[in-house]
């Protein structure tokens, strides 16, 4: 199979996905109800879609062609408002979150699905480990050139969007010690991690044809990278971020990166080169590992900076830009964020109060469903 051609699209433009937890009302462990809540939802309005996701307790919610954070943030919460309503006729129960707390993977079932079989034929029991919830965000790009660029110039902020977003600290009852354990679970499959560095729509077309000459690769889809392009799309795609216990901030996480995208494209502060991958695993292990509070190289001066810190100058950098895509409002929540923490601290202060006893798990989990309906 051959490459298709990158169709053009808007430049900035946004496009949002959330994988999102069904859970029984019941015990607050996941349901297996994601047809059901289909159905349900068969007619919801808007210009938003809901599909399903590899396991039958997950769906997957996308919004429209997005421009600006304010209709951004109104449409998800459009879609909140309506899924909520069509759970609660199922008494079921929608959270947001990177990885349930204690769900067992060898319990989940595979969406019935010619793509979920394949996967599952294909790497066995890691597609239904492959039970974790992410955020995923598109970009409009005008060409595949632009797009290759911007993914590379992008590398280095991979790290930030995982400790942002990251809402994963539990796993199967236990604390993993990781603020986003999810990307363990993307980790094990075999074309994950970063995409291969070349530079021209034409050299990525030699690398796919390769690909595909091995039979490894079937279509991009195959293809798991943190971000990785999506010519159909016109877009490249952002895959690090957990899902957010709130529809707010996906929206804030969305505009970052889109003030970003912007800030990188029109002043060009640097030219990514292959050296920008040395410390790539390095310091996305430390997003991951400890979210705020890791530690990242610079891959051009060799320092080390604490990752909030980090966040905090890109911010501040990126105020001309916001306040020209109307973002302001989701830097500044992106910033006052830094301070008061991300998800996982927050379901860990749930989970661990500084005074009594821990918090059961259920209760937790309960926690999140609520937060993700304020």
């Amino acid at each position: 199979m051959a490459l298709q051609a990158f169709t053009p699209s808007e430049p900035l433009t946004l496009g949002v996905e959330l994988e999102l937890q069904l859970l029984s009302t019941h015990d607050f462990d996941l349901a297996p109800q994601a047809e059901d809540l289909l159905r349900e939802t068969t007619k919801h309005t808007g210009a938003w879609d809901i599909k399903p996701e590899i396991t039958r307790s997950m769906i997957e919610i996308g919004s429209s062609i997005q421009r600006r954070h304010a209709p951004l943030q109104a449409e998800l919460r459009d879609m909140r408002k309506q899924l909520a309503a069509a759970a609660k006729k199922l008494n079921i129960a929608i959270a947001g979150g990177g990885t349930h707390a204690y769900q067992h993977w060898s319990q989940q079932k595979i969406f019935p699905g010619e793509r979920f079989h394949y996967i599952s034929e294909l790497y066995g029991y890691l597609a239904k480990q492959f039970t974790v919830f992410g955020q995923h965000v598109h970009v409009g790009c005008p060409d595949g050139d632009k797009a290759l660029w911007l993914l590379h110039a992008l590398s280095r902020y991979v790290p930030h969007f995982i400790a942002l977003s990251a809402s994963s600290p539990f796993v199967q009852g236990q604390d993993t010690g990781f603020d986003s354990a999810r990307l363990n679970s993307v980790f094990a499959f075999p074309l994950s991690g970063r995409a291969p560095f070349v530079r021209s729509w034409e050299e990525f077309g030699s690398f796919f044809d390769k690909m595909t000459a091995t039979g490894v690769v079937q279509s991009m889809k195959d293809f798991y990278w943190d971000i990785r392009p999506k010519p159909e799309f016109g877009t490249i795609e952002l895959r690090v971020c957990d899902t957010p216990l709130s529809v707010d901030k996906a929206a804030a996480l969305a505009c970052y990166l889109q003030c970003l995208c912007r800030q990188l494209v029109e002043e060009r502060p640097f030219e990514p080169t292959e050296d920008d991958y040395l410390v790539y695993t390095f310091n996305r292990f430390q997003a991951c590992r400890f979210g705020l509070d890791g530690e990242i190289v610079d891959p051009k001066t060799k320092q080390r900076t604490r990752l909030r810190d980090d966040i905090l100058r890109s911010i501040a950098r990126l105020d001309e830009h916001a306040l020209d895509l109307e973002a302001l409002d989701a830097t500044q929540a992106l910033r006052e964020s830094l301070f008061d923490g991300n998800d996982a601290h927050w379901l860990r202060q749930l989970r661990q109060p500084a005074r009594g006893a821990p918090l059961p798990l259920a209760a937790v989990v309960e926690a999140a469903a609520r937060r993700w309906l304020d």
